[in-house]
């Protein structure tokens, strides 16, 4: 009898395990979490950049649904090496990259695939929109501020902030 809830027990805690391991790689692949993943990789990069002298480029390929941060370490900024790369992540089915368009009105379509997202000391070289779809196909923006390098999560394809030229500016 001992031996019998003995091994209930163990089926039991084998049960439980891969019950939380599903649910834990269930939850890594919703909408939500990609989103997080992914803003963190780019707070990752402008706050590293801000601490020190250091510049990153994080590069989002929209055919292949993927990302990647690196530093940048070269003046040759189409160059760089598997050592530059720091973290390397992928969109899925639940979320999904559309479009990028940066604040001085460069976009990805259908020739240009890859968008460049670069960060420095001074911050953020360009403000940008980053439009992904969830599951449902509805629009989400990823929002980078060049003047206070915040990157946030807005529902919808939501207006740009372009720069002001010089004769919009009251100083």
């Amino acid at each position: 009898m001992a031996e019998m809830i003995v091994v209930i027990a163990v089926l039991c805690l084998s049960t439980f395990v891969v019950i939380l391991n599903t649910f834990d790689w269930f939850g890594r692949n919703t909408f939500k979490s990609k989103v997080q993943e992914f803003i963190s990789v780019m707070q990752l990069a402008a706050d590293t950049a801000a601490q020190s002298e250091k510049r990153y480029e994080i590069i989002i390929d929209i055919t292949e649904q993927s990302y990647l941060l690196r530093e940048v370490t070269v003046p040759d900024l189409d160059y760089f090496s598997e050592e530059q790369i720091i973290r390397q992540g992928y969109f899925n089915e639940n979320c999904r990259v559309d479009y990028c368009i940066f604040d001085d009105l460069v976009s990805t379509n259908e020739d240009q695939q890859i968008a460049k997202f670069r960060v420095g000391h001074a911050g953020w070289q360009n403000g940008a929109k980053i439009v992904l779809f969830d599951r449902h196909d509805q629009p989400w923006s990823v929002l980078i501020s060049r003047l206070t390098g915040i990157v946030s999560l807005e529902k919808g394809d939501v207006e740009l902030l372009l720069p002001k030229e010089e004769n919009e500016m009251s100083f």
